[in-house]
């Protein structure tokens, strides 16, 4: 072994086989010469090169499947004796393979120990003074793993009191199985699209009732997250629903699942929470509000909303002193709904020289400007924004690093668009309850990837030039 690590081999144990060059020789090359096809840059054949990047992915996942602090004890030497001449995937990590053996062994063996501290004696020997409880043998017990499935010797007790920590009574998945179901679920794989994957990658026969009870420990997280308490201030929070279909009965009905987004003082966006109605309505979302200020929310300074009838009421009763900002996005988008096609550009246009104003009394100018153009053709798109316009105009007070900050609600849009992205390939769910397990590993998982708002230093400062002391002095 150590004769072939002088030699510079190109992966473990590849330097003495025959056929296989040294690094040496690689270096002999010279710098003019072309590599011959199927060969690197370095004259080494492709299938050299891909058998020693396969053993060095076998040699990982060796490694990886103990502890940090055993690994950093393992040699190369001991990692090649386990491996044993194995090669492959399907013998390494594959059901069957060398991690579930070791697996077995492992638990075996902690099992054995577990139960020999209970007893007080070690095994072949006599028990302390003669009787007592003893060992009863072995019970054969069926593990899925992430190696697939593997046969366990469960140690046993005469008086049935050992309780084994490593494996529990009654346990059937080692550690780390149900994180890969719960994983599964969280991309949007159905029960079905499950338990047919792990029946094909790791040979593990687990039924969809199984599924779902792995799956439901979600629910009590989801409820622990829903019932958080919240911060007092929210600078910004958006709001917006989106419709999902759920069983009831026998019939499939749409649903409005409610999202709460709020910015907090840092510039970090947390999910507030999501509620279920059948409707969205400005009447529901005034109780979304009520608990949130329940819930430990006592002030929000801007407040970003689609233009749904009666939302700027229902955010006034709860926190009357909060800006209410209609989304533009869906104020244009509603407006050009009325539009014919070849128009459409030059309506948008000139709807843009409208927001893009330099202040209020400039956006009123351009408002009317365009009423004068278009009012002949498109008479309800002027009404509609004069309707709206106490919503539309909040966010021209501010700076542009704060304006792109809230007059959309594009925050919430695109966690929109992932939840619509796993909950496409279901259809409907089956009850609320499946819904909201699926909605809440979404969003946890959407907001790893979440970063502080864009020029978050200079929007806060914005904000305490315009509602002064409702910010907090330690935020600045």
């Amino acid at each position: 072994m150590c004769e072939q690590r002088k030699h510079g081999s190109v992966g473990a144990g590849a330097g003495n086989r025959p056929g296989y060059p040294t690094n040496a020789g690689a270096r002999g090359l010279a710098a003019g010469d072309l590599p011959a096809a199927g060969t690197d840059r370095r004259g080494l054949p492709e299938e050299v090169i891909e058998e020693a990047l396969m053993e060095a992915r076998l040699r990982r996942h060796a490694a990886e499947a103990v502890p940090e602090e055993v690994r950093e004890r393992l040699s190369d030497e001991l990692i090649d004796e386990l491996l044993g001449g194995r090669s492959g995937e399907a013998e390494i990590v594959g059901p069957g393979g060398l991690l579930g053996d070791l697996t077995k062994r492992l638990v075996e063996r902690a099992m054995a120990a577990e139960l020999t501290e209970q007893l007080g004696y070690e095994p072949h020997a006599e028990p302390p003074g003669g009787a007592g409880n003893t060992r009863n043998g072995t019970t054969p017990k069926t593990l899925q793993t992430q190696q697939g499935p593997v046969t366990i010797e469960q140690s046993r007790d005469r008086n049935g009191s050992f309780e084994p920590q490593i494996v529990k009574k009654g346990q059937r998945r080692f550690e780390g199985f149900d994180d890969q179901i719960v994983a599964m679920y969280a991309r949007g794989m159905t029960t079905r699209d499950i338990e047919a994957h792990l029946k094909e990658i790791y040979g593990a026969g687990v039924g969809r009732d199984t599924i779902s009870r792995v799956t439901d420990a979600v629910l009590s997280d989801a409820k622990e997250w829903q019932e958080r308490p919240l911060e007092a201030v929210y600078p910004i929070v958006y709001l917006d629903a989106l419709m999902i279909k759920i069983r009831e009965g026998k019939a499939i009905r749409n649903f409005a699942c409610y999202l709460a987004i709020g910015v907090n003082l840092d510039g970090e966006r947390d999910v507030l929470g999501m509620w279920f109605q059948q409707t969205e309505g400005a009447k529901f979302w005034l109780a979304v509000l009520t608990e949130l200020k329940q819930r430990g929310l006592q002030d929000v300074l801007v407040c970003c909303v689609d233009g749904l009838t009666g939302f700027g009421e229902a955010i006034e009763a709860v926190y009357p002193n909060a800006w209410v900002q209609t989304c533009i996005v869906h104020q244009v988008r509603s407006s050009l709904r009325f539009v014919s096609y070849r128009d459409r550009r030059k309506v948008a246009a000139d709807l843009k020289r409208i927001y893009t104003s330099i202040d209020r009394d400039a956006a009123e100018t351009e408002l009317e400007r365009f009423a004068e153009q278009w009012d002949g053709r498109y008479p309800m798109i002027s009404a509609s924004w004069i309707e709206h316009w106490e919503q539309i105009v909040p966010f021209l007070a501010f700076p542009p690093d704060l304006r792109r900050i809230v007059y959309t609600t594009n925050t919430i849009e695109a966690l929109n668009r992932q939840i619509r992205k796993h909950v496409k390939t279901r259809g409907s769910f089956p009850t609320q309850d499946a819904a909201r397990k699926l909605l809440y590993l979404t969003i946890t998982n959407a907001q790893h990837n979440w970063r502080t708002a864009n020029n978050w230093t200079a929007a806060l400062a914005a904000l305490r030039i315009h509602f002064g002391d409702r910010i907090p002095d330690i935020a600045i």
